[in-house]
C-alpha cells in the first residue's frame, strides 16, 4: 500500500470516529481481517480512505444479521485497495440476499413449531408431548437435532 498519499489515510481514531465505531472496534475488526492498516514509522496505524467503505459493508452485514466470519468471506471477495465497484456490491448484496432468505424460513419454521410448544405451558423441547412424545429424541443422543431437522426441511420448502 506504499503508493498511497500521506493525505489519503486515516489514524484509527480519525476511521473509527467517521465510521461511527470505538477504536477496539477497529483494532477487531482488523485482527478478523475484515480491514487492514499500514504502519508509520512509529508503529501507529493507518488506514486508507475507502476502508470507511469496508466499515460500512461490515455495519451492512451486521444490520441484516450476519456474522463476522459471513461478513469477512464476503469481504474476501472485494479488493483491499479500493473501495468495492456497483458490480462488486451488487453481486455481494445477492448472495446475502439469499443468506437472509434461507433464514427467514428458517425463523418462520421456529415460529411454528414455538407456538405450539409455547401453547402447552412445558417449555421443555426435551420432554415435550407435542414434539417428542415419550422423550424418543433422547435415543439419538445429546443435542437439538430435531430442531435441526425441522430447519432443514424449512430450507428445502
Amino acid at each position: 500500500m506504499s503508493h498511497i498519499a500521506p493525505i489519503e489515510l486515516l489514524s484509527i481514531g480519525d476511521l473509527a470516529r467517521r465510521a461511527g465505531v470505538s477504536v477496539p472496534t477497529v483494532r477487531y475488526y482488523e485482527e478478523r481481517g475484515l480491514i487492514q492498516s499500514t504502519r508509520t514509522a512509529g508503529n501507529k496505524r493507518q488506514f486508507p480512505r475507502h476502508t470507511l467503505r469496508r466499515l460500512a459493508v461490515v455495519a451492512a452485514g451486521q444490520r441484516v444479521g450476519l456474522t463476522l466470519h459471513e461478513i469477512a468471506t464476503a469481504l474476501a471477495a472485494l479488493p483491499f485497495d479500493r473501495a468495492p465497484t456497483q458490480r462488486e456490491w451488487r453481486h455481494m448484496s445477492h448472495q446475502w440476499a439469499v443468506t437472509v432468505a434461507r433464514r427467514i424460513r428458517q425463523l418462520e419454521a421456529l415460529q411454528t413449531s414455538l407456538d405450539g410448544c409455547i401453547g402447552c405451558g412445558c417449555l421443555s423441547l426435551g420432554k415435550c408431548t407435542l414434539f417428542n412424545p415419550d422423550d424418543e429424541a433422547a435415543g439419538e443422543g445429546a443435542g437439538s437435532r430435531w430442531l435441526r431437522k425441522a430447519d432443514a426441511a424449512a430450507i428445502t420448502d
